[in-house]
């Protein structure tokens, strides 16, 4: 071992706590970026692999009735591989673990036993049989929330008859990753499901024998989709199509595709973060360590070292640290996702999930950290070697201090001499000062930012279920029933309210941007379900024009008084333009609104809706689901708590689970910056306390000259650090949100306090343990000195 690695390891050994400190910020920027970019790798190559394998289509075409003889004229259209057809209806089901119905979506199973599309992946059991008609498959992920298991009678509702039949088998499919009930985001296993059955079977209970209602169609590579899609939207536009959509605009993938999205900008974006606060605590630590050692680097020298052999010393010091935090972090990384694993494989109904280690991700943190070592070595090294031996073996010259502050007049003269030790430190050093209070506030940032961001995911979730939608339940309907129905809603016993609301599918365009989604027709003056402008009052909606939800109206780049065109994909199928007449605040999904009688008029179907919110009597809940239960026309019964339920646990173990990690992480990175700005702080005042205890202070008035300084520090760091946390929650918050739910950034009096008492504990656990220090430090040899 050569000297200098000698002295590297007594050096490495003295700074162990500091360097710990460095090692777990670069360690966590690193897991992160293994972690989220592991998984972009493997979702993006489950997704593709069980598409491909289950032969996912690539276009989704709805019609109405179509005869059999059409599919050949599909077929036909250039750039189409195959095309399949099918039958598919919403019906409802009745479960012993629910009082009330259970939506459903049944789907028929193609008669020939080859492979086709959309393939089902069977999990238990077997497929029905062609030839025998009460014989049906269970989505595995609803069976699984009942107890459902193959042999048992499950009762449905199908086109207004109930029905008997045999669960033989469960399966998963891939255009079922990602599922909700309709006119619903939030994904619950227990209250949407999806049956399978023969073709034959379905056709006679939905009167569609030599009739398709839906066409699977696969397209060769290359060719233009909108292109394609325009060719069978006018073959089917005769048969009553509401359009055709690809797959990027199928629920599922979108979700899914948006997770792997946000997970991209994530995994570029929050490590870096974390590698400019090592960073600069490597600066500090290293450019205090030469500071120090000036004089045997110049000794050093003298004895014949290079300037290269000696900044590759202290080189080596902060290489060592670097590495070994990006070696922690690669192993963290590695746990972090595999532990994430279950969580997407049961937000995600994917049938697995191997945690994918892309070496780049490795190689990217590795050569990261070098370089946050290399920069933070290089920027405290560039002044040292502009001396020579000789000079560099002088003491530096006394920095003049005539000309500072004088504390013989007004406050300064009342003040002890502690104090005016700590300011004098403070004012006669204010760049180092700045960069400590700028390394504390930008950990503070993080920690106020995910604080902000978890009561934001509150709010959103008060706002949707008791400020917006504030009904007790949401009767939804086999297809749109007359306006006397809300009639025979408002007379049942235990219903104290019933609203009428019409969905209707349709394309925003305006110019070049368009967006699939839907209207939704509100009653006049609404009270279970409101829109809302951003101050939450309610808007009144106008008897013409629409209301677009803030995210709608970003999404399309319209405000108030701007065109926009419809193209309803319901009814006969028109073409309208009208005008934003104003802008509501929605955090779940994008949704827009009108006036119901004027979307009835609008579409040419008046009078008309798709499903009721209802209120409730307390203690009359399971007289109202038995009456509504009897009623063949009712699809399903949506419960507004449970769906609270079920967004609670999206945003807890789903999607918004990532939150805690990152918060975790901001709380260690803020306690390492501070601990650092104090353990610097103590090695560079360690000969002035240990001069203090030679002229008789005592321990606790030598500790104040250094803790004091610290607690202004922190005191200056707190204003920064809740402006720059406010502003960082923005960014954040934006990243989170997506088509699902957006999250507010909130102005949280609890989050402020919260993130002040993180920053304040940490100084004073960082306080603690640098006293410890100067009780145990050795005076005499703090006082040595080569001058």
């Amino acid at each position: 071992m050569t000297p200098l690695h000698a002295k590297l390891m007594r050096d490495l050994w003295r700074i162990k706590a500091q360097a710990a400190a460095i090692m777990v910020v670069i360690a966590i920027g690193v897991a992160l970026q293994i972690m989220m970019s592991g998984f972009v790798s493997s979702l993006t190559l489950t997704r593709d692999a069980y598409y491909e394998r289950h032969q996912l289509a690539d276009v989704f075409a709805p019609v109405v009735r179509a005869p059999n003889y059409v599919e050949s004229r599909l077929a036909d259209i250039p750039g189409v591989r195959t095309v399949e057809t099918r039958l598919t209806s919403m019906a409802s089901a009745k479960v012993a673990t629910r009082e009330f119905s259970i939506s459903m979506q049944v789907l028929s199973l193609p008669l020939h036993g080859r492979r086709h599309l959309n393939e089902v992946r069977l999990t238990q059991g077997r497929l029905p049989y062609a030839q025998r008609p009460d014989e049906i498959l269970l989505l595995e992920s609803f069976a699984t929330a009942h107890n459902i298991v193959p042999g048992t009678r499950f009762e449905v509702t199908l086109n207004g008859v109930r029905r008997w039949y045999n669960v033989v088998g469960t399966a998963q499919s891939p255009e079922f990753i990602y599922f909700a009930a309709p006119g619903e985001f939030i994904p619950d296993d227990a209250r949407f499901g999806v049956v399978w059955m023969g073709r034959p079977a379905l056709a006679a209970a939905l009167d569609l024998e030599g009739a398709f209602n839906e066409a699977l169609v696969s397209l060769l590579r290359g060719v233009n989709k909108a292109a394609v899609l325009d060719q069978i939207d006018q073959v089917l536009d005769p048969f009553g199509a509401p359009g055709s959509y690809g797959l990027e605009d199928f629920p599922s993938d979108r979700f899914l595709s948006e997770e792997i999205s946000g997970l991209e900008v994530t995994s570029s974006t929050v490590p870096p973060v974390f590698m400019l606060v090592a960073a600069f605590l490597l600066y500090i630590v290293t450019s205090r360590m030469i500071t120090a050692e000036r004089e045997e680097i110049g000794l050093v020298r003298a004895f014949g070292y290079s300037k290269r052999e000696v900044a590759s010393h202290y080189l080596e010091l902060a290489l060592f640290i670097a590495v070994t935090g990006a070696a922690l972090g690669c192993l963290l990384g590695v746990l972090l996702g595999r532990a994430m694993v279950p969580v997407y494989t049961t937000y995600y109904k994917l049938p697995f999930l191997l945690f994918r280690l892309e070496f780049a991700s490795f190689a990217s943190g590795m050569l990261l950290s070098i370089a946050v070592a290399t920069l933070g070595g290089v920027w405290a090294l560039r002044g040292i070697f502009r001396l020579t031996p000789a000079e560099a073996m002088r003491p530096p010259t006394p920095p003049d201090f005539s000309h500072s502050i004088s504390f013989k007049k007004g406050l300064f003269a009342r003040l002890d001499q502690p104090t005016r030790m700590v300011l004098r430190r403070l004012m006669r050093q204010p760049w180092r000062m700045l960069g400590a209070v700028i390394g504390i506030a930008s950990g503070m940032a993080l920690s106020l930012a995910m604080l902000i961001i978890y009561d934001g995911f509150d709010v959103a979730i008060d706002r949707t279920f008791n400020v917006v939608d504030r009904s007790d339940a949401t009767v939804s309907f086999v297809q749109n029933v007359p306006m006397r129905t809300i009639y025979d809603l408002q007379g049942m016993e235990g219903i104290t309210q019933a609203e009428p609301v019409r969905f209707v599918p349709v394309v925003f365009r305006n110019g070049l941007r368009t967006y699939k989604g839907s209207i939704t027709g509100l009653a006049p003056a609404p009270v279970l379900h409101r829109a809302l402008d951003k101050d939450l009052r309610p808007i009144s909606l106008p008897e013409r024009g629409i209301v677009l939800s803030t995210p709608l109206a970003d999404v399309l780049d319209v405000g108030v008084g701007d065109s926009l065109l419809l193209e309803i994909r319901e009814g006969r199928q028109l073409k309208v333009t009208t005008q934003v007449a104003g802008i509501a605040e929605s955090l779940l999904g994008a949704p827009a609104y009108m006036d119901l009688d004027a979307l009835g008029r609008q579409i040419g179907e008046p009078d008309r809706f798709s499903a009721a919110y209802i209120s409730m009597r307390d203690g009359w809940q399971s007289k109202v689901y038995a009456d509504l239960k009897d009623m063949p026309a009712v699809a399903g019964i949506s419960l507004r708590s449970e769906s609270e339920e079920a967004f609670k646990k999206v945003m807890d173990e789903g999607a918004g689970s990532a939150r805690f990690i990152m918060g975790v992480m901001a709380f260690a990175i803020t306690f390492g910056i501070v601990y650092n700005v104090a353990r610097v702080a103590q090695d560079e005042s360690a000969r002035d306390l240990a001069s203090l205890r030679v002229l008789g202070f005592k321990h606790s008035e030598a500790a104040f000259v250094l803790l004091g300084e610290l607690a202004v520090v922190v005191l200056l760091a707190l204003p920064l650090g809740l402006w720059m946390g406010t502003g960082l929650s923005h960014l954040i918050a934006q990243g989170f949100s997506t088509d699902l739910y957006q999250v507010p950034v909130v102005f949280a009096p609890k989050a402020y306090g919260n993130s002040i008492s993180v920053v304040v504990l940490a100084a004073g656990i960082s306080g603690w343990l640098v006293q410890r220090k100067i009780r145990s430090s050795d005076i005499t040899l703090a006082l040595k000195t080569r001058e």
